[in-house]
């Protein structure tokens, strides 16, 4: 099995799902579980970001997704004129 950022978002989404559900919630201690490993995950991506960064590589291990998306629209901000 070759997991991506994706799935860990899902099971990220899913875990709080279910720390929410009255009826039957997810026990704390499970759900900590899930978050100290996806705490692992997560600092594995920023060290193979920081990676790909700093030597200027392609690819990775396919845990982020290989082909870059498009950037972010900048949101526009109104510049504030001062008075000094």
């Amino acid at each position: 099995m070759k997991s991506k950022v994706e799935d860990l978002y899902n099971h990220l989404f899913a875990t709080m799902e279910a720390l929410q559900d009255e009826d039957r919630p997810m026990d704390i201690d499970r759900a900590k579980a899930i978050a100290a490993v996806a705490q692992v995950a997560i600092n594995a991506a920023k060290a193979e970001t920081g990676f790909l960064l700093a030597t200027g590589a392609t690819g990775g291990s396919g845990f982020i997704p290989d082909s870059p998306r498009p950037p972010l629209p900048l949101a526009r901000v109104k510049s504030v004129k001062s008075d000094t």
